[in-house]
């Protein structure tokens, strides 16, 4: 794990209540392409629930992070991408399931008009820094 600083409000700017406005560390980049909540065989989970997708999405991007040899501690930002801003109660809550208050990440969200396949609502990419 990789020693990072989360500042949620610097000097000047108003304090952030789901996100970090920055966070720094030093060690190896790690970048993970926006996951979609398919499973394994690429059969989507959860068709129209936006909770069942964001936990699936935040166990694929688990996946992936430990593909590279991170964990959500290791994570600096996470962009989320939703077709409708109300998923994200759901999305924050499946992000609590893996990340604690306390270490929360860089974050923006984006609704987006659809995603790669039509019937995701949800899709999260993440930069992480892994200690050397």
């Amino acid at each position: 794990m990789s020693e990072l600083t989360r500042i949620s409000a610097p000097d000047g700017v108003a304090a952030a209540a789901q996100y970090s406005h920055v966070v720094l560390g030093t060690g190896r980049f790690v970048a993970i392409a926006g996951q979609l909540a398919l499973d394994e065989r690429g059969r989507l989970v959860g068709e129209g629930d936006p909770a069942a997708q964001a936990r699936q999405v935040f166990e694929n991007l688990r996946r992936c992070l430990a593909a590279a040899g991170a964990t959500f501690d290791d994570v600096v930002k996470l962009t989320y991408f939703v077709t409708d801003m109300a998923h994200m109660p759901a999305v924050r809550a499946a992000r609590a399931e893996h990340i604690p208050d306390d270490r929360l990440p860089a974050a923006s969200a984006v609704q987006v008009a659809a995603l790669v396949r039509p019937e995701c609502l949800i899709e999260v990419e993440a930069f992480a820094v892994v200690a050397p």
